[in-house]
């Protein structure tokens, strides 16, 4: 096996993506080695066919009895979950790099260079005012490996995806069109990084009639009631993608899209590992920690309470502040 790596990384979905292009750096830094990574089963879809994970093992009851046995030579925790650090702690392993839980039953950062991003966690001035770090600047350091523009890594199912062009062609797409997709919600947790439904609406009548492209609505069972909404309301016709399609078929639709209006979300992540050009919206979350690789760019809104990292919020100003014109300038330019 060479050099034995282990990498907890249990959730959220974004932010595993976020982690993927941890391992070309480790890989690359330690040629010969064997790659193990520990995730929730609710995640497992996303790595499940990753080409430079040698073992994907699900973060239950056997993990602990696997865990407590094998030896690593390095293990790198990145999440400050109490199942990841308890999980850390099990683990033999001579180097042992981000957050661990001590006896006294609080979390906190196993090596220097993990520091940084366990104080982001506790020091609102510090996330919100004055880091410029993306994620992966930060958590390459707790790794010890320097990031240098290493991309996600997210294959896509073949099948899905000849799946997802069949149906856009069902839809009346043909080659060559242009298709954007309006990834409208934000997910059960965050409620306060959701666009309006009217700036979406605004915006597919924009996309028809000035760049005659397809407009096509993506989301998840959250957002049933706001896409038909959207869809009642657009002008002209949109396409509808579902709201229940698994997860591998939903990386290829957002795949077949050739740009993507979306706010902090998975969707967005997705689309970054697809390579497909975002439009990302920020309100009460932090855009300097988001790297869009070029392939973008980000709006955000800006009044004195954003970021907050707030659940719900009973005004949505920040949100609300976003123009549709705005927007549509914005997917203009990365489609030039």
């Amino acid at each position: 096996m060479g050099y034995k790596i282990l990498i907890i990384k249990l959730g959220a979905m974004g932010d595993i993506l976020q982690t993927t292009p941890l391992l070309t750096a480790l890989k690359r830094e330690h040629q010969q080695s064997h790659v193990t990574w520990v995730v929730n089963p609710a995640s497992w879809d996303l790595l499940n066919d990753n080409p430079l994970i040698d073992r994907l093992i699900r973060a239950d009851s056997d993990a602990i009895l696997r865990l407590d046995i094998e030896k690593f030579d390095l293990a790198i925790n990145l999440d400050k979950e109490i199942g990841a650090v308890g999980l850390m702690m099990r683990t033999n392993a001579k180097t042992k790099h981000g957050f661990g839980l001590h006896e006294s039953g609080n979390i906190y950062p196993l090596n220097e260079l993990s520091e940084y991003a366990f104080d982001l966690g506790l020091s609102d001035e510090l996330k919100f005012e004055k880091n410029t770090k993306t994620y992966q600047e930060f958590s390459f350091e707790q790794a010890g490996v320097k990031f240098n523009g290493e991309e996600y890594i997210l294959p896509v199912d073949d099948a899905e995806e000849r799946h997802a062009q069949a149906f856009f062609a069902s839809a009346g797409v043909k080659p060559g069109d242009t298709v954007i997709g309006l990834n409208t919600g934000a997910g059960p947790v965050f409620q306060t990084k959701k666009w309006t439904v009217e700036g979406f609406v605004e915006l597919a009548d924009l996309i028809v009639n000035e760049l005659g492209a397809h407009v096509a609505l993506l989301g998840g069972k959250s957002e049933i009631e706001r896409n038909r909404e959207i869809a009642r309301s657009v002008n002209a016709a949109v396409i509808d993608t579902g709201t229940d399609n698994p997860l591998k078929r939903f990386i290829a639709i957002v795949g077949q899209c050739s740009a993507l209006v979306t706010s902090d979300t998975l969707g967005m992540h997705l689309a970054i590992g697809q390579r497909v050009p975002v439009v990302a919206l920020f309100g009460s979350t932090c855009e300097q920690e988001v790297e869009l690789y070029g392939r973008g760019t980000k709006i955000t809104a800006t009044p004195d309470c954003a970021p907050c990292y707030k659940q719900k919020c009973d005004t949505m100003k920040c949100m609300r502040r976003i123009s549709s014109q705005h927007v549509f300038n914005a997917l203009k330019e990365i489609l030039t």
